[in-house]
């Protein structure tokens, strides 16, 4: 009796090039890391000027005119994009929040309808809840944007806004960088905000840093080498960057790494900072300060901080500076990325990587 195999499901639809299937998780986080500035420049070009596009981004600010919040719903890397644009309209006096997609789907139901609009952000377009919400919100005051455009839930949704960043077959990079720039650019679209300096403004300092701190890691990773505990701190949007900063070491490397608010990490985790910890802190935008002042606290305790900020300082046995150029908010959680993915690259260099490349989509269930 003949067999039947079925046919390859290649992330994002596309068969990968020979040599890309022999690569390792090492060499695929690298290349993918350094495809992210063609890839952002991609999407702004796209949301710019493609009538398509554009035809679809008036469709979504006409959805938001209605009263109610505007929610940005996504799982993982996604969700840590949706953070952004959130928060921009958060920002703007427009009322917004991101939500876990499994926890909206299994107890947000009875108040669905009190949003004005929901922004389904997925980078596969395949993933169970996402694909469950879509099919149980139906499509009137629901958006997509998603990275697959052959996927499940691109053919569910209405309105629906391309993440333009090619497959991606190691860990969320340049998905997680294009998604947040989509969903800033959307939240700008909504306010009626004039986006495309700013984000021009983002993709030169985002091109033009990150040679400079891919060529930090090693550094990076020695001064890290023999943590314990990982804590990534992010407010604002880097928030966002924080939480996938934490879930690329920590996917990428085995190591155990954590996302904190600077608010939330002062109320409680800061009390065992010791010298078995290193927090990365992301110190940028109009709390600045406040990051800064945690890591002089971070270091009073023992621990040792990696510091990210447009501001310079003196780098010491406990502290490690990072200087990244500003950029208008919410974009800091598009620059700040790097710095996690640099020392997430020195780290698997030196231990190994955790994670191999996948190229087809597995089983997606709850």
């Amino acid at each position: 009796m003949s067999q039947t195999t079925s046919a390859p499901r290649w992330i994002s639809g596309i068969e990968p090039p020979e040599e890309l299937l022999s690569a390792n998780g090492t060499q695929i986080l690298e290349l993918e890391c350094r495809q992210q500035p063609e890839q952002l420049h991609k999407i702004i070009s796209a949301y710019s000027k493609d009538e398509e596009v554009r035809a679809e981004l008036k469709a979504l600010c006409s959805l938001a005119k209605a009263k109610g919040p505007v929610m940005f719903i996504g799982m993982g890397g996604s969700l840590c994009s949706a953070i952004s644009g959130s928060i921009m309209l958060q920002s703007h006096g427009r009322s917004s929040f991101s939500v876990d997609a499994g926890e909206w789907l299994h107890y947000g139901s009875f108040v669905w309808q009190d949003a004005a609009a929901s922004i389904l952000l997925t980078v596969s377009g395949e993933s169970a809840e996402l694909v469950e919400l879509l099919k149980r919100m139906g499509g009137e005051r629901l958006g997509l944007i998603c990275n697959n455009t052959a996927s499940t839930c691109w053919k569910l949704a209405q309105h629906k806004l391309p993440i333009l960043a090619g497959p991606e077959y190691g860990n969320a990079t340049k998905t997680y960088t294009n998604g947040t720039a989509a969903a800033i650019i959307l939240a700008s679209e909504m306010l009626c905000y004039r986006w495309e300096e700013d984000a021009l403004r983002a993709l030169e300092v985002f091109a033009g840093s990150l040679d400079r701190i891919f060529g930090m890691r090693k550094q990076m990773e020695e001064f890290w080498r023999g943590t314990v505990n990982t804590e990534v701190i992010g407010r604002g949007s880097a928030y966002g960057a924080a939480v996938m900063g934490a879930l690329t070491i920590r996917e990428m490397s085995g190591h155990r790494a954590a996302p904190h608010t600077g608010a939330g990490f002062k109320h409680g985790p800061n009390l065992d900072v010791n010298a078995s910890h290193l927090a990365v802190i992301f110190a940028l935008g109009r709390t600045a300060g406040l990051g800064v002042k945690l890591a002089q606290e971070c270091n009073r305790r023992g621990g040792k901080v990696i510091l990210v900020s447009s501001e310079d300082h003196a780098r010491s046995d406990c502290l490690f500076p990072v200087k990244i150029d500003a950029v208008p908010e919410p974009w800091e959680s598009v620059t700040s990325i790097l710095v996690a993915q640099a020392l997430t690259l020195g780290i698997i260099e030196q231990i190994g990587c955790r994670l191999p490349p996948r190229f087809q989509y597995g089983v997606m269930e709850q």
